[in-house]
């Protein structure tokens, strides 16, 4: 599908500021979109939405279809009398330049669960009515991910395959007997989604309104810990005990020697085509009901997948093996017709990925930084970019531009210096401006580098487990200084 010239912004959710510990669909966001629109842009790039698992992770969710009750906004609940104000006071002060997720949970989960237990006795009929509608429209996922959460509560938080015999095995003629003693458990999580999908649609349709276009992250893989991998378990590459057989990860690359073992399910592919790729026809329906644009991460593994034998400590050994991938695509575009998606085609990229992106139209993904570490020609210098890509300065698995700057050999600097002269006081809008001259139907750049942050703004390293998913940038940040700015080369680079 052919993109519009334009430019954006790369910023979760997560990293807006806020008095609440952690960025959500309240004011901030709304004041974000406002600057969007003031300073000319035109698409608002998110990390995925999903309820975040272990590690807090936006890539390792407990569903591929429930959305973060950590981003649901508390003001608005409480506009909605399903909370009070005292209610919303706490003794426990969030730090503004990152993410405590401990202290977020601590705070905000029991606030949740009792704006839903509110909304029982105190939704009003029009309400009560969106939210049976709601129920009708999910039905696909939204019960089965109620009853998963409460599981997880009812066992403390474990995995699944550590539950009490009686619930680690979902099978259809069990599901009353796994049900029994939960309703109010699974009412409370399937109201929490009705919260999360209610404000973040309203926030999107603002947006919208405005002329902003929201892109979307799809995960290609599922979490091993995840509804998804519980109740549609013949969809993955399991033994007859449930366990993966393999598990994906990617081979020794530019972000590690050892590789990146994720650990993620692999897909039983032959079950799949058998089913007419049922649950990824639901996933994506899903994914264009919140997004506008869809980027699927890790588009290679569509083409061929790193396969690691299950109970490997690093992603050395492993095979390639051959996805149903354009199997998969053919079926999409059959069910859904011609869809704006983006491919992260970045890795170890063979022919065969390339044939797959270039046979449905995807644009790739080209990094600025990628550009300048080898003394070799790469694709990624901006005279080689085809029209039918996006350009970034960095994704959120890079240092900041700043940092990785401050980072490089000698070697690479001059390199930077002999292809285009940056100002190396401000390499961050230089890198931004470069973006925005090339010839790639899209220019998008993290708010790090808007905001010319160093490396201890990074969102993630890549194979770190822990500690990472936790920047977000200061209140006052994006003043009318950096509108007039981003205007100016906006309009200079034809991107209005």
């Amino acid at each position: 599908m052919k993109f519009k010239r334009s430019s954006g912004i790369l910023l979760h959710i997560s990293s807006l500021p806020g008095k609440y510990g952690i960025g959500t669909f309240g004011t901030e966001a709304y004041e974000f979109v406002d600057f969007l629109i003031s300073s000319r842009q035109r698409i608002w790039q998110l990390l995925p939405l999903g309820h975040t698992g272990y590690g807090d992770s936006p890539y390792q969710c407990y569903s591929a279809f429930a959305g973060n009750p950590l981003l649901i906004d508390p003001e608005i609940l409480v506009k909605q009398k399903y909370l009070t104000e005292a209610e919303l006071e706490t003794t426990l002060t969030f730090s503004e330049s990152e993410v405590e997720y401990d202290k977020v949970h601590a705070h905000k989960t029991p606030l949740l669960e009792k704006a839903a237990e509110r909304f029982k006795t105190h939704a009003s009929r029009v309400e009560r009515v969106k939210y049976e509608s709601f129920c009708e429209q999910n039905e696909y996922w939204l019960n089965d991910y109620a009853i998963f959460i409460a599981l997880k509560q009812k066992h403390e938080g474990k995995p699944w395959w550590e539950w009490d015999e009686k619930y680690r095995f979902w099978e259809k003629e069990k599901k009353d007997e796994i049900e029994s003693g939960l309703n109010d458990s699974i009412f409370r999580n399937k109201v929490i989604q009705f919260f999360f999908y209610s404000q973040w649609m309203d926030l999107k349709s603002y947006a919208n309104r405005n002329g902003i276009q929201i892109i979307g992250d799809i995960p290609l893989y599922i979490a091993h810990d995840s509804a998804d991998a519980w109740r549609y378990h013949k969809n993955f590459w399991f033994d007859e005990q449930r366990n993966p057989v393999r598990v994906a990860g990617v081979p020794p690359d530019y972000f590690s020697e050892t590789g990146q073992l994720w650990g993620n399910p692999l897909y039983n592919w032959e079950y799949l085509e058998e089913n007419r790729f049922e649950w990824w026809i639901e996933r994506i329906k899903a994914s264009f009901k919140l997004f506008d644009i869809l980027r699927i991460d890790h588009f290679r593994g569509l083409a061929a997948y790193w396969a690691v034998p299950f109970g490997e400590k690093t992603a050395v050994k492993g095979d390639w093996l051959v996805a149903s991938g354009k199997a998969l695509l053919d079926t999409i575009h059959c069910e859904l017709g011609e869809l704006p998606i983006i491919a992260e085609d970045l890795g170890v990229i063979t022919s065969d990925v390339e044939e797959l992106r270039d046979g449905f139209n995807f644009p790739g993904m080209k990094i600025l930084q990628f550009a300048f570490d080898t003394a070799e020609e790469n694709e990624f210098r901006p005279h080689t970019y085809p029209r039918n890509c996006v350009v970034y300065t960095g994704t959120h698995d890079n240092n900041t531009t700043k940092g990785w700057y401050r980072e490089s050999s000698d070697a690479d600097k001059q390199m930077v210096s002999d292809y285009f002269n940056p100002d190396e006081n401000n390499i961050s809008w230089s890198f931004i401006k470069l973006a925005m001259a090339s010839v790639a139907d899209m220019a998008i750049f993290p708010i790090q580098d808007l905001l010319d942050l160093d490396e201890s703004a990074r969102m993630n390293i890549p194979s770190v487990p822990s500690g990472q998913w936790k920047f977000r940038f200061k209140p006052g940040s994006l003043n009318d200084e950096l509108i007039d700015k981003l205007v100016r080369f906006t309009k200079l680079y034809g991107r209005i």
